[in-house]
């Protein structure tokens, strides 16, 4: 159990909205929920209103139990296989795949289907999460690194820590940037207001250093095919920072224009090209390059008629 100790330093904030700017991986309903069940006390004394108004000076703690275990089974869902040995194995996910399972994918997800083909990845990183050292997005394509063994995860850890490993994506995004190439370093967190978002969020309010690198492949009139690199790897990273340099990723949910491109696209054009890290062993570079997808080409296709 996590136990959270905070010093209130403004004044009129109900208590539910304060926790939830202050605390941004938790969201406002979780948090309306700790209150309901008495994990919060306020001055020493358990809150159960989540409207009580918090001051300056006041002393919060707040109890978060450890989340009750999902029972995980291996399911028969084919895998893309890019890369493997004894020690990883890497994936080339499809759109539409959740790398583990959460609230709402229970199963179904890559890790599921890892568990039917690594017999001995539960445990490897933790038990909900087995072997997965990074993750993509649900409708994100392209190539993920999972852990074997305990070793491995760790090394591969570390190596996306220290930015040794690069990952490298291909996406669609609106309109035509004036350069060929540039970087965006601005902090990300959980979106103030909007839970199901991240947005930029300056450091001194919880936001996390984030910094993309783009470059310009191709221009298709309106419409420009950008390489990114990352140094590291927030939530959204790439879509939040596109959308905030004025060129949302094309077909992106929610953080697109919503405009209509004339391909049905099962979500943003968005794809992990490239995975170059270093053996945990042998410490060579392994480089894995993941195929566009048929829908990734064929914007591609119909962009590059229009222009």
């Amino acid at each position: 159990m996590d136990i959270i100790n905070l010093e209130v330093s403004t004044t009129g904030e109900r208590l539910d909205r304060y926790l939830s700017q202050e605390l941004t991986d938790l969201s406002r309903s979780r948090i309306q929920q700790l209150i309901e069940q008495s994990k919060v006390q306020l001055n020493g004394k358990i809150c159960t209103l989540k409207k009580a108004n918090v001051r300056n000076g006041d002393r919060i703690i707040l109890e978060i139990p450890p989340p009750s275990a999902m029972e995980l089974r291996a399911q028969d869902i084919p895998l893309d296989i890019l890369y493997e040995d004894d020690q990883l194995i890497i994936i080339n996910k499809p759109a539409g795949l959740v790398v583990h399972p959460a609230p709402g994918h229970p199963d179904g997800t890559l890790v599921n289907a890892l568990l039917a083909h690594c017999p001995h990845l539960p445990g490897i990183g933790g038990v909900q999460r087995p072997g997965i050292v990074h993750r993509l997005d649900k409708d994100t394509t392209g190539a993920i690194a999972i852990a074997k063994t305990e070793l491995a995860h760790q090394h591969l850890q570390a190596q996306l820590k220290s930015k040794t490993a690069r990952r490298e994506y291909l996406g669609v995004v609106y309109g035509a940037p004036k350069t060929e190439r540039g970087t965006i370093d601005l902090p990300i967190a959980r979106h103030p207001v909007d839970r199901k978002k991240m947005a930029i969020v300056p450091v001194e309010k919880g936001g996390r250093i984030a910094v993309t690198h783009w470059q310009v492949k191709e221009r298709l009139g309106n419409y420009t095919l950008m390489h990114f690199q990352l140094e590291t790897g927030r939530t959204h990273q790439i879509r939040v920072h596109s959308t905030h340099i004025g060129h949302p990723i094309v077909g992106d949910p929610i953080y697109g224009s919503g405009r209509s491109v004339g391909v049905n696209l099962c979500g943003q054009a968005l794809h992990a090209w490239k995975l170059k890290l270093k053996h945990p062993l042998s410490g060579e570079w392994i480089e894995a390059i993941a195929p566009l997808p048929k829908e990734f080409t064929k914007l591609l296709e119909v962009l590059q008629k229009r222009n």
